[in-house]
């Protein structure tokens, strides 16, 4: 079930949605100025053409899913389908990604991370 919209939520957010805006702007305007200016032959920006310098790498760069900032559903649906493997398929998917990776692993694989989670 979705949450309802809450007004009262939103006038209370707006400010620091506006006040991140303007930080955001005042930081690429300030290292845009302080770093690319001094390094590269270019000008120096505004805060205004700042804001634009951040809304097109957003355009170009992020694009405008939202929602998923700081999550990937690649992992759960891997997590997912790692579970649901019999231990021989488990073993070749191993396998597998070791001749891709050359034998290398990084970090945790997902049977010893849902091992930690049961006790």
């Amino acid at each position: 079930m979705r949450p309802r919209f809450n007004g009262r939520k939103f006038l209370f957010f707006l400010p620091l949605i506006i006040l991140g805006i303007a930080a955001f702007g005042g930081v690429v305007m300030l290292l845009w100025n302080h770093v690319l200016a001094v390094v590269l032959p270019i000008h120096t920006v505004n805060f205004w053409q700042a804001l634009g310098i951040l809304a097109l790498s957003k355009i170009l760069f992020g694009g405008f899913r939202g929602g998923h900032f700081g999550r990937h559903p690649w992992k759960q649906k891997m997590q997912q389908r790692w579970e649901s493997m019999t231990p021989e398929e488990r073993e070749k998917f191993k396998q597998e990604w070791g001749n891709r990776c050359g034998g290398r692993r990084f970090g945790k694989t997902f049977e010893e991370k849902s091992q930690e989670g049961q006790p």
